[in-house]
């Protein structure tokens, strides 16, 4: 049996090349499904199918943006949890985006065929083109079912460590279209419907091939509980949104020039078809090189996303160095392919015999020169936008994904038409590629610095941990006291830390040293203890019992090492000179995302329920001590949860830790002074 390979130890090349290089065989499979049908209806039919096919990709842009929203915010969820450990939530993810794919292929197929007469001219067809374009259509859309299914699938099974299968059940589909293509189209004389029916067919297949990998999934073991619709639905599709609005961009991208070609032919010596003929034919060859980066970062996501989860950020910067370097790379090359070789490429497309064929090879060729004349530098644009969305950051990745189509390229290609026709759309491709890779290299270098940062935190508590000179740092005592936000993941904070430590961790535990004290039912100290108006019988002070029971029994917990949470105990402890007191917060989105994953609050209440507890916190803190939850002077560190995220935080709090005790180590050992007002 043939070893499966590690993605947090083996080399990352040997990763890349195991992940990347199938991703892209099957990616260009993908467009050659269209590029072929491109190919033998422009030799068959001529302009007019050319432009039909061109049409109706605009479905095929819908399609994959659906199956990318599903099928790559599965496969990054399933990479992210299986590097964390969290396989529950892995297989739920799986289950129930299989699930989805199906339900929203159902609808697509339907929504599609009720409106298809009049998305043809939305999608920028003409009255020569419509009859053409409705037949080929029609078809596409019937096939659309089994399209967005198989490659969502595709997509999962990548991510589930068989890249081969995936392109396998793709490749075997193309072939099939390839093969009959010019049987449908020539030998039956079926025009632009043998294209289509051949497609569908190769589809139909490759939809039987991923449905038998189902049961073979080897990550998790799927149940009939996992393909239920449920709360991890929403993280797969936020995973996923990049992908989908990136298609979406594309989308837009390719409905306005379409459009544009339409509007600024009439006025050109090329007429009204052969520029959106030539814009479909272009169109498909930059597709070649959209697939080729894409399957480049999309075969990395499973690399990227099990080692960003697994804490491995060394392993993330290379990936994301090679995965760059290497983009770029092929940019170049097809860069400097289509710019001395235009003619030689586009000819492909078109029967050389036909009359239009000089004038749609001049237009064709200043396409290539102009519009594509820097779009190497997209190869950045594409990485940059997968790679952060395999880090989980959804917000960056969607910016990326946004700003050369649809902030740039859009608004350039309308201005640039007014003032010099349909050529403005052409000047306005490199000018957009050219501020795009500026604002993309920003973006990108600031999550590189992010990670880099993660990396240092981590590698300064690997040597704290692992050097034997600081055993006596480690044997001496220390107490964390942790007040915090509610929902700011203190406690979570306080959990890693007492683990990665090895101390004690009082939150729950509290309650039950409380009891013994007291006697109180914990059922009874959890419901009070923060609050200051009535106790049973008694009228709440500073002579409060509970309070005393809690002060008293911090007091000799503290005694060894340990994690305590909340309970004033940063007050409590004001002058034990071995306590770090820490105060810990966040944004308020992100204690809303909180609540609602740890404690199960409904999102519409969260808000208020968050303002409610944190104003009870200030107000007991306030009482007890004279001094406000949020004053700084009652700590050591204040620290935004947001800005390192629960574990980094815990990381950064034993890196000061560390470096307090060795300063504390320092004195005691030698006659130096060093002076620590706060320790």
């Amino acid at each position: 049996m043939k070893k499966e390979l590690d993605l947090g130890k083996e080399k990352i090349g040997k990763l890349l090349l195991a992940f990347s290089v199938p991703c892209i065989i099957s990616m260009i499979i993908n467009s050659i499904y269209n590029i072929v049908d491109q190919i033998f209806i422009g030799k068959g039919v001529g302009i007019i199918g050319n432009a039909a096919t061109n049409v109706i990709f605009s479905i095929v842009i819908i399609c994959n943006a659906l199956a990318g929203l599903v099928g790559n915010g599965a496969a990054a969820n399933l990479s992210l949890r299986l590097g964390e450990g969290k396989k529950d939530e892995a297989k739920k993810s799986i289950g129930s985006s299989i699930t989805l794919l199906f339900i929203i292929s159902i609808l697509v197929v339907i929504i599609f065929e009720l409106l298809l007469p009049n998305l043809v001219y939305a999608f920028g067809c003409t009255k020569n083109v419509y009859s053409s374009a409705m037949t080929y259509g029609r078809i596409i859309v019937f096939g659309s079912f089994f399209m967005i299914i198989y490659s969502g699938l595709s997509q999962i099974i990548r991510a589930d460590g068989s890249p081969k299968y995936s392109m396998i059940c793709l490749l075997v589909g193309a072939i099939l279209n390839i093969i009959l293509d010019p049987i449908f189209i020539f030998t039956f004389n079926m025009g632009v419907a043998g294209g289509a029916i051949a497609t569908i067919i190769g589809q139909i297949v490759s939809f039987v091939i991923a449905l038998f990998y189902i049961p073979k999934i080897k990550s998790v073991k799927l149940s009939k509980e996992d393909f239920k619709i449920g709360k991890c639905t929403l993280k797969t599709l936020s995973l996923g949104l990049s992908s989908f609005i990136t298609q979406m961009t594309v989308l837009a991208l390719f409905v306005v020039m379409n459009n544009i070609m339409n509007k600024y032919a009439l006025t050109s010596k090329f007429g009204e078809d052969i520029p959106l003929s030539v814009y479909g034919v272009i169109s498909k060859i930059n597709s070649l090189y959209v697939s080729l980066i894409l399957g480049l970062a999309i075969g990395a996501q499973p690399i990227i996303g099990f080692n960003y989860g697994a804490g491995n950020y060394k392993r993330v910067k290379e990936t994301l160095r090679k995965v760059m370097i290497t983009g770029f790379i092929i940019g170049i090359i097809f860069n400097l392919c289509i710019y001395i070789f235009p003619e030689k490429i586009v000819s492909i497309f078109i029967n050389k015999s036909s009359d239009d064929y000089k004038l749609f090879m001049e237009f064709s060729i200043d396409f290539c020169r102009i519009f594509l004349l820097v779009c190497a530098l997209n190869s950045f644009e594409m990485c940059s936008s997968i790679t952060i969305q395999s880090l989980g950051n959804v917000k960056k990745a969607t910016m990326v994904s946004f700003a050369r189509q649809i902030i740039l390229f859009i608004p350039l290609a309308i201005i640039l038409c007014q003032f010099y026709g349909l050529y403005g759309a052409l000047y306005a491709g490199p000018i957009a590629d050219t501020i795009c890779f500026i604002f993309v290299i920003f973006v990108f270098t600031s999550e590189y610095k992010k990670i880099t940062k993660l990396e240092n935190i981590k590698a300064k508590n690997e040597i704290i941990y692992n050097n034997e000179n600081l055993k006596p740092v480690l044997n001496k005592r220390v107490v964390v006291a942790i007040s915090r936000e509610y929902g700011s993941g203190g406690r979570y904070v306080g959990e890693i830390i007492s683990k990665k430590l090895g101390i004690k961790f009082y939150d729950k535990a509290f309650i039950s040293e409380v009891n013994k004290e007291t006697g109180l039912s914990e059922e009874f100290i959890k419901e009070n203890e923060q609050k200051h108006r009535v106790l049973g019988s008694f009228e709440y002070n500073n002579d409060d019992k509970l309070f005393i029971a809690e002060e008293k029994v911090i007091k000799n917990i503290s005694k060894e090492s340990c994690v305590i949470v909340g309970r004033c105990a940063p007050y409590v402890l004001k002058d034990n000179k071995d306590t770090v007191k820490i105060f810990l917060y966040s944004s308020e989105e992100d204690k809303i995302k909180r609540a609602i994953k740890y404690y199960n609050i409904p999102k519409n209440k969260a808000k208020k329920e968050i303002e409610k507890i944190n104003k009870m916190r200030d107000k007991h803190y306030s009482y007890y001590t004279g001094s406000s939850l949020y004053n700084p002077s009652n700590y050591d560190l204040m620290i935004n949860v947001d800005s390192l995220g629960v574990e980094g935080t815990a990381d950064y709090i034993i890196e000061y830790i560390m470096q307090k005790k060795k300063i504390m180590l320092t004195k005691t050992n030698s006659n130096d002074i060093i002076v620590n007002v706060n320790w």
